[in-house]
């Protein structure tokens, strides 16, 4: 018992010698460093649920500060013409082909920018930057078929995505995640061939359990409202609606439920 006590205080003495040793780099170190860090967990990654930004940031304050820094973000604003700013972009299109696996792209608040057809087949973030959904909006142009079309893992947040005739959200594989969102399908007299999320992932036929694990595809929505359209989520592949909340808030209506496989 003793020998076993000695060896811990020795493993705690060296892990926090360690930690005291990368925590003399300088700011602009430690932000290099967390630029090849994904920001969010990507199952195909060796340590995927460890080697993040977002379990780097919980390490401490200061961690916390660099990990979030803009700096290592790409953004979106209108205002900007040319590529005179290293990582801003006039255009989500534009940010989204620049960026790299794991990269996060804040998307300026206020205004409209327009989004039709945007694929996207590497793991990215995509954050509003303001403080609520509304105050950043993209608009899908009428007869699109989406606004954004993901075919890898992604992340959406703090975003209002408008769309006419088509769906807002078009999941075609991989994991999406979508939190404090706000998908509107635009009033329209064929309001029937409108849908917030559609999803085609998995195929046609139901899967194995271990089979379905590996695969990974899957919609997960949390505190997001959802308005207009036939369906909030029409899925055509293996994939089904399931753990369906919802909160009544007195001006929308707030939802929380995930789409996965059926087994």
């Amino acid at each position: 018992m003793e020998e076993n006590k000695q060896k811990c205080r020795r493993f705690s003495t060296h892990s926090s010698s360690r930690f005291s040793h990368v925590n003399n780099l300088d700011d602009g170190c430690l932000m290099h460093i967390f630029s090849f860090l994904s920001p969010i967990p990507v199952p195909w990654l060796k340590n995927y649920d460890q080697e993040n930004r977002y379990n780097t940031a919980l390490v401490c304050h200061r961690w916390l500060f660099l990990a979030c820094h803009p700096r290592l973000w790409l953004r979106v604003d209108r205002a900007v013409k040319r590529l005179t700013e290293p990582g801003v972009f006039p255009s989500i299109e534009e940010a989204v082909s620049a960026a790299r696996p794991g990269d996060t792209i804040l998307i300026g608040a206020g205004g409209f920018h327009f989004a039709s057809n945007i694929q996207i087949n590497k793991p990215l973030c995509l954050i509003g930057g303001g403080e609520l959904p509304d105050d950043t909006t993209l608009l899908c142009s009428r007869g699109s078929d989406s606004a954004l079309e993901f075919r890898s893992t992604c992340k959406l947040a703090k975003l209002t995505v408008k769309a006419e005739l088509g769906c807002c959200l078009l999941h075609r594989s991989g994991r999406l995640i979508i939190e404090d969102c706000n998908l509107q399908c635009e009033s329209n007299p064929l309001d029937y061939l409108s849908y917030a999320i559609i999803t085609t992932a998995g195929g046609c036929e139901p899967l194995p359990l271990s089979t379905a694990k590996r695969n990974g595809d899957s919609v997960s929505v949390s505190q997001t409202r959802i308005k207009g359209g036939a369906k909030a989520v029409l899925t055509s592949g293996t994939l089904a609606l399931q753990q369906v909340r919802v909160i009544y808030a007195p001006t929308s209506i707030l939802f929380w439920f995930d789409v996965v496989h059926r087994l």
